[in-house]
């Protein structure tokens, strides 16, 4: 797949992250010119400066990994890490109000998108899959897409599971083709990069995007 590393937001989000990981990180972004590069919101301005003449988007993370922070304490991330020079702002969604049956996961999704549509910025919705039946699924994407959501994504990385095909498909019958889908979770070879954007994925969140672009060359 020629354009392979247009899909690719190379991510590094675990919790003992180091500044030397993070130059290697950068690093690799300028070699195999990621779509995004995908890091926690402490090192967005580094990321954004050393990247500053690069066509890589500059995406993180907020209410992560849970997604069980005030709406207030979203926004405010939201404000900070747009200040800092982040492109991409992916949004850990509020499941515990959801698993509640409230109208609240709405709500606060519009008022997060309009703050980031406002400051020209893309929106994604970590929905967090592995915690959804199917029919929560396609209705969170249903929410998702009327909350005025750019992309949909399936996982943190921090679940019993991350994205599988068949969630990819379900949730490509639902939204609109407005609205992309970031499969993230779990993928780490050439393999199940390709097999996700089969299935409808417009992006994939991968901690191996190096290694899958490595196989991708081996393979011509």
């Amino acid at each position: 797949m020629k354009n392979l590393h247009l899909y690719l937001e190379h991510t590094l989000l675990k919790a003992d992250v180091s500044q030397a990981q993070i130059e290697e990180l950068i690093q690799q972004a300028k070699i195999y010119q990621f779509r995004g590069l995908c890091v926690p919101p402490f090192w967005v301005k580094k990321v954004k400066r050393d990247l500053k003449e690069s066509d890589t988007q500059v995406v993180t993370v907020i209410g992560f990994p849970f997604g069980n922070n005030l709406t207030e304490s979203k926004l405010a991330e939201c404000q900070h890490v747009i200040q800092n020079g982040a492109d991409e702002l992916d949004v850990v969604w509020s499941l515990t109000a959801f698993k509640s049956g409230m109208n609240w996961p709405k709500i606060e999704l519009a008022k997060l998108a309009g703050y980031c549509h406002d400051h020209e910025k893309i929106m994604k919705v970590i929905l967090e899959t592995a915690y959804l039946s199917n029919d929560e699924i396609l209705t969170a994407c249903e929410i998702c897409r009327d909350a005025g959501a750019d992309f949909v994504k399936t996982s943190t990385g921090y679940a019993s599971e991350g994205a599988k095909a068949d969630t990819v498909r379900l949730m490509r019958s639902v939204l609109p083709s407005q609205v992309g889908i970031k499969a993230s979770g779990g993928i780490k070879t050439l393999e199940q990069a390709l097999e996700m954007i089969h299935a409808g994925a417009d992006r994939i969140g991968t901690s191996s995007g190096h290694l899958i672009m490595e196989a991708l060359k081996n393979q011509r």
